[in-house]
């Protein structure tokens, strides 16, 4: 499984710094990188103490730090971190900690608690143990806190890409072995040839592994539009995200989820 993890590593490092660039532009023209849904769903959380799992180059990270909260990003990938403080110096946003970690191990090496644990958008695929994950998640809670998760949908995750709208399996929902692909990249940068390994999940396995560790699901919604487009012929707009029209109110794309301590 190492050898997946550092593959995964290193191809993330070969886009950290277009990354950085793209998401520098949008938060210097725009408050913030997250979603309406995003920021409807969290709430208030100015003057909390929040840690994000998967922070990659640190945007979201730093939009969380605009709504108030204390924030600390986790990471990976070195390269992630040195451009994610890089890009809260360019803000001017002093108070932003970034920790170099994979986030399966920072149980091991980080003791501090959190109102808020957040991690979102095409996180959970890299992610080759959702038990382990859910337990390292509790580790960082404080007892009052909540953990909230915005992802790709499960169902959406069985379909091929390519051939959307029409609807064929391409990856079985109950597939428990790493996929490998080749590219890397595509939404915040051009696409570039790097071999890293991916892990189906299913709707079933999220929601026991936090029960497992003693979470409660305090809700689950589902949406029919994906956080990302990755076709300009076959995906609209709407005021959430990009949908299929074909699909549109019939099938989910994605999910969120807040999950709080018993």
């Amino acid at each position: 499984m190492s050898e997946y993890i550092e593959a995964n590593k290193k191809s993330w490092g070969i886009i950290a710094q277009d990354h950085y660039k793209t998401f520098k532009a949008r938060l210097l023209a725009n408050e913030t990188t997250l979603s309406q849904t995003q920021i409807e769903e969290l709430g208030d959380i100015a003057g909390k103490r929040l840690i994000h799992l998967q922070c990659n180059t640190g945007a979201d990270t730093l939009s969380l730090a605009r709504m108030g909260a204390t924030v600390t990003g986790v990471d990976l990938v070195p390269e992630n971190i040195h451009y994610a403080r890089q890009l809260a110096t360019d803000l001017e946003i002093h108070d932003a900690r970034f920790i170099e970690s994979n986030v399966l191990e920072i149980m091991d090496k980080h003791h501090e608690k959190y109102d808020i644990v957040f991690t979102t958008e095409g996180v959970l695929c890299w992610l080759p143990d959702l038990y382990l994950w859910a337990r390292n998640v509790r580790h960082l809670l404080a007892d009052d806190g909540f953990l909230y998760i915005l992802d790709s949908h499960p169902f959406y995750m069985v379909w091929d890409e390519e051939k959307l709208p029409e609807l064929v399996v391409k990856y079985p929902y109950f597939q428990k072995n790493a996929d490998e692909d080749g590219w890397i990249g595509g939404y915040a940068s051009e696409s570039k040839p790097a071999t890293n390994y991916s892990w189906m999940y299913t709707m079933g396995e999220i929601v026991t592994a936090l029960s497992q560790v003693g979470l409660h699901i305090e809700w689950l919604h589902e949406f029919d539009w994906l956080f990302f487009r990755f076709s300009a012929e076959k995906q609209v707009k709407n005021a959430q995200g990009w949908v299929f029209p074909e699909h549109q109110g019939k099938l989910p794309y994605t999910f969120s989820l807040k999950a709080t301590v018993r």
